[in-house]
């Protein structure tokens, strides 16, 4: 098992990594819309996916994957009727590539953000 750290994207918040890789196979740890510095990102949900994307996209950078190598997404809303609005976003991200998707709301995320998602991947 390797940790997997990077200061391209916010810090853990608790006694968790922000991933772990394994054999061929990246975990990442939910990612909320945190910016590097700690703070989180302005805007609605939109520009909170936008966040949470490029958070994902630097740990799994760091793991030696990407977004394309990404073979299942767990999505955590707050308020279900934001979903046309990240299904959107997400699109952006997975647009030709689509991995399995879970996609759960629930009553409060860390720091009252509206968006979080985990993923598992593949290394390159």
């Amino acid at each position: 098992m390797k940790i997997i750290q990077t200061s391209k994207a916010p810090s853990a918040i608790g006694p968790y990594s922000q991933g772990m890789a394994v054999n061929n196979l990246v975990f990442t740890s939910g990612q909320i819309p945190l910016k590097t510095d700690g703070e989180m990102a302005e805007g609605g949900v939109r520009e909170q996916t936008h966040q949470v994307f490029a958070n994902l996209q630097a740990v799994l950078e760091q793991a030696g994957s990407s977004l394309e190598q990404v073979v299942k997404a767990t999505v955590f809303i707050k308020d279900m009727n934001d979903f046309p609005e990240i299904n959107d976003v997400y699109g952006e991200y997975f647009h030709t590539h689509k991995p399995a998707r879970s996609c759960v709301e629930v009553a409060r995320l860390p720091k009252d953000a509206l968006i979080e998602i985990e993923c598992v991947a593949l290394t390159k």
